[in-house]
């Protein structure tokens, strides 16, 4: 390995064109250098962001290039665990999209082909790499907020298109998916607690829950949040404590929904705006893989932490079919 990262991405996705295949040439020490897709023209965008960009016609042909260190894969969630693991048994290090697994216990096998292969293998999970979400969780542990006593957190959006794989059962589906590991995430990172599902509801169309509702607790933290795909576009993480309140006013997609902003509300005492306009989270991230392959440095979002928020969604899944709610495939 170079002083720099060379890094492959398997399939030609939207979002990997737009966001992280810029992110990946804007992240020090790495480089876009291949993409696997069987259409020269969806590449055609990514040659323009990364001149000389390697075109292989398979993933299979992009995991064999030895000129490749790591690969990000953007595909949808069914096919996560199983390429992620055949990337690492190629020799590369792998960041995958969320969520990386569809059970917790996809993250056990997913454990034990990083420990065997002994290469890379995580969750892009990316407020783990924003320092807004580093300063959350560090005035919450410093007991700013005094005793946290309750936590609310949602993530919305409109989805038109009745073809997008977000919609497909068989392909993973879902809002709980699509969306749901963020505040449960956030909730999980900032407060470093687990939470116990206490009740669910959902909206289903065609197998796939496009709303959902959840309220759970965490000794005395009550959490509770909503995530749907077919509302307006809104995102908003909120603790409360019994001297203050924290709101993150851009949480999950900083710059695109809006700037990364920390209301620090202390009883008695001027609100503080905390910003944090010029961190790119998507970058810091392809740099955090960097660190962890060039100097050993520890990965900020391990497998073992991103496996504690699929089990939530677990529960929440399992208290849905309680109801005689289907969730596609297990």
């Amino acid at each position: 390995m170079s002083d720099h990262i060379r890094w492959g991405i398997l399939g030609a996705a939207g979002f990997a064109r737009k966001i992280m295949a810029p992110a990946i040439n804007a992240a020090q020490r790495s480089r876009l250098v291949a993409l696997a897709t069987r259409d020269p023209d969806r590449a055609t965008p990514f040659a323009a962001i990364a001149p000389g960009l390697r075109v292989h016609d398979s993933y299979d042909a992009l995991l064999a290039d030895p000129e490749i260190d790591a690969v990000y894969i953007p595909l949808p969630n069914a096919l996560h665990v199983d390429w992620s693991i055949r990337a690492a048994q190629a020799g590369k290090a792998v960041l995958c999209e969320k969520p990386i697994g569809l059970h917790a216990a996809d993250f056990d096998r997913l454990i034990a082909a990083r420990e065997a292969s002994g290469r890379l293998i995580a969750e892009a999970w990316m407020p783990a790499h924003h320092p807004q979400w580093q300063t959350v969780r560090a005035l919450i542990a410093a007991g700013r907020l005094g005793q946290l006593h309750s936590v609310t957190g949602a993530f919305t959006y409109g989805l038109a298109d009745p073809g997008n794989i977000r919609l497909s059962a068989d392909l993973a589906g879902g809002a709980l998916r699509d969306v749901g590991v963020y505040p449960i995430g956030a909730f999980r990172y900032a407060t470093g607690t687990e939470p116990e599902i206490l009740w669910a509801d959902a909206i289903m169309e065609n197998g796939v829950d496009t709303s959902a509702w959840v309220q759970a607790r965490a000794g005395d933290i009550r959490f509770s949040f909503h995530v749907s795909m077919r509302t307006t576009r809104y995102q908003s993480m909120i603790f409360e404590g019994s001297l203050g309140r924290l709101s993150v006013m851009a949480p999950f997609n900083p710059g695109q929904y809006g700037q990364a902003d920390l209301h620090l509300a202390i009883e008695g005492q001027p609100l503080r705006i905390i910003s944090f306009p010029d961190a790119q989270q998507y970058a810091l991230q392809v740099e955090a893989v960097a660190a962890t392959l060039l100097d050993g440095a520890d990965f900020p979002y391990p497998l073992e932490a991103a496996r504690g928020t699929q089990a939530a969604i677990d529960a929440v899944f399992a208290m849905l079919d309680g109801k005689g709610v289907s969730y596609g495939p297990k």
